[in-house]
């Protein structure tokens, strides 16, 4: 039997099941439907970009109190524009977002700032904040240095991955 045969034989076999049913639309619409989106994942290029970012930092930003994570998985979560640049790379667009808070004094003040604000809310304390220019409060549990210091470590790591799945994908 031929591959032409067999699908003769399909398509009778779906005529003859289909002939004691009543036609509904939905079934209709069900049964093209079913096609429709073989091979691509119903979940957005965007949004799968943005989990595979957020599970990285979850996975690999070393943070013991857990502030500084949250607020950087809350800028990458808005920042879609950055991510849709490096739709294929989200890490990329990782990296992007941490060369921005390195290159502006005042961008690093501002992340220090709402992770002091999001630690006091995690921690139920009031939050001590930096000054630009002045040392640290002695209680602050992040400051301008250990931010811009983890961050600096975390970049490495992420630059590293980047490297790695390049490798992987010349090989």
């Amino acid at each position: 039997m031929t591959a032409n045969d067999q699908n003769m034989d399909d398509s009778g076999l779906q005529q003859e099941i289909r002939r004691g049913r009543p036609f509904s639309l939905a079934e209709a619409i069900g049964r093209e439907g079913g096609e429709f989106l073989k091979g691509y994942s119903p979940v957005p290029r965007l949004v799968q970009a943005r989990r595979i970012v957020i599970v990285f930092i979850s996975r690999h930003l070393e943070d013991r109190a857990g502030a500084l994570q949250a607020i950087l998985i809350h800028w990458v979560e808005s920042d879609d524009a950055g991510l849709s640049q490096h739709i294929d790379q989200p890490l990329e667009a990782l990296i992007s977002i941490l060369d921005a808070v390195f290159q502006t004094p005042a961008t690093l003040h501002e992340l220090t700032r709402q992770v002091a604000v999001k630690w006091g809310q995690m921690s139920d304390e009031r939050p001590h904040f930096q000054i630009p220019g002045e040392p640290a409060h002695p209680d602050a549990e992040y400051s301008h240095e250990s931010i811009h210091r983890t961050l600096t470590q975390f970049r490495t790591i992420v630059q590293q991955w980047i490297e790695t799945e390049k490798e992987e994908i010349e090989e």
